[in-house]
């Protein structure tokens, strides 16, 4: 049969996991207020990221006696930040179910070389038995997982009463899912993600319990200037109102009060992460009713609204073996970027071969319908021209 070409096309073709698309709407003449040239420690700079913090706590709905800070390292240095900074007084779990948070088992493991650490790793497409994790230690995880598709479906499985912190690397959540903040103390995420800023800077948030930690603990490894959250056993105050460790990018700072404007205009958090569900499930309809493909996520109950990560289950494609199924995938991913339909649709260089497509806030329904029914067509061209060459 001839694949029939698709009469709709998306508006916007940006679906990569990151840097993301920008929000509906967006120009560069919305930054015209950003102070270029301007220190950042001037009076206009403080206020325009004390600004960004302030509309950060206001739209993610953070509690008022967390601190909320901007750090350079994109989410990975806020990470690194809270890795450094807090573990090592007890011991610690470390929570994996996709490739960068693999990263922070490295981390703890081979790098802090933290003798009572425990790695639990999960595989592409799956998570960890939350039940065994032990919170008399601290617990490192991902809410989640951006190249696996997975995530935690809530915070329910983390207890109230917990002796250790809970650090959560939630770069491709906040925004799109509910955070349960009570049981975080410690939040970080890049706002290149579902906000669909630009990228090099990172969000850290520390509850109550983190700063107390911070206070009353002294890691028994250096810390660079860049992690130092404290001076002479006192949190640095300044750093969570605005006073940057190190020079960030005004204009960049302008990008994402830009972007959190709009999501406040739109209704605020409720209203962000009901955009990312309606993609969530305009694509999860399709898979449902597409025989070829199928969700890397194996259980509805963990599949991520914002990092859809897909698998090609055609037996056709499959009994060939990995490598052509990888060369089948990365054929409909060329056909749709030559098309100008999607962009950067591949899976992760890790992951297991197929496609990852990008559901967060900023993405239009209908540009995620529209995607579908190229994704078919790809499907059918690929697999003719597999028919020919055979």
């Amino acid at each position: 049969m001839t694949a029939m070409v698709p009469a709709a096309r998306p508006g916007c073709a940006n679906f990569s996991c990151g840097p993301c698309a920008k929000h509906p709407g967006w120009q560069f003449k919305n930054l015209q207020s950003a102070p270029l040239g301007r220190s950042h420690r001037a009076k206009i700079g403080k206020a325009k990221l004390k600004l960004a913090i302030d509309l950060t706590r206001e739209v993610l709905q953070v509690p008022a006696d967390y601190r909320i800070g901007i750090l350079l390292g994109s989410d990975t240095g806020a990470v690194e930040v809270a890795l450094w900074s807090l573990l090592g007084q007890r011991g610690v779990d470390v929570l994996a179910w996709e490739t960068f948070s693999e990263g922070w088992v490295i981390d703890v493991i081979e790098h802090l070389r933290l003798k009572n650490a425990r790695a639990m790793v999960a595989d592409f497409g799956e998570i960890v038995d939350l039940s065994s994790v032990n919170f008399d230690n601290d617990v490192v995880f991902a809410w989640n997982g951006t190249t696996s598709g997975v995530r935690v479906p809530n915070a329910d499985w983390i207890p109230a009463d917990r002796k250790g912190l809970t650090i959560c690397d939630a770069t491709s959540a906040a925004f799109a899912q509910k955070l349960d903040w009570p049981k975080l103390d410690v939040a970080t995420f890049s706002w290149q993600k579902v906000l669909g800023g630009e990228a090099g800077h990172g969000i850290l948030i520390l509850g109550p319990r983190a700063v107390e930690r911070l206070e009353s603990y002294t890691p028994p490894w250096p810390l660079p200037k860049l992690f130092r959250l404290t001076h002479e056993g006192k949190l640095i105050e300044s750093i969570f109102e605005g006073e940057t460790i190190n020079t960030p990018s005004m204009l960049c700072v302008e990008d994402y009060i830009d972007a959190l404007n709009w999501g406040k205009s739109l209704g605020g958090l409720d209203a962000l992460v009901a955009r990312a569900d309606a993609n969530a499930k305009a694509l999860s309809d399709w898979v449902e009713r597409t025989p070829w493909i199928d969700f890397l996520g194996k259980d509805p109950a963990f599949r991520s609204n914002t990092s859809i990560c897909l698998k090609i289950v055609d037996p056709a494609v499959t009994l060939l073996g990995r490598e052509a199924e990888a060369k089948f995938a990365k054929s409909i991913v060329s056909l749709l970027e030559k098309e100008n339909i999607a962009y950067d649709i591949g899976s992760y260089r890790d992951a297991p071969p197929g496609l990852r497509i990008w559901c967060g806030a900023t993405i239009e329904t209908s540009d995620v319908a529209a995607l579908t029914l190229w994704l078919d067509y790809a499907y059918q061209k690929t697999k003719g021209d597999l028919a020919k060459a055979a």
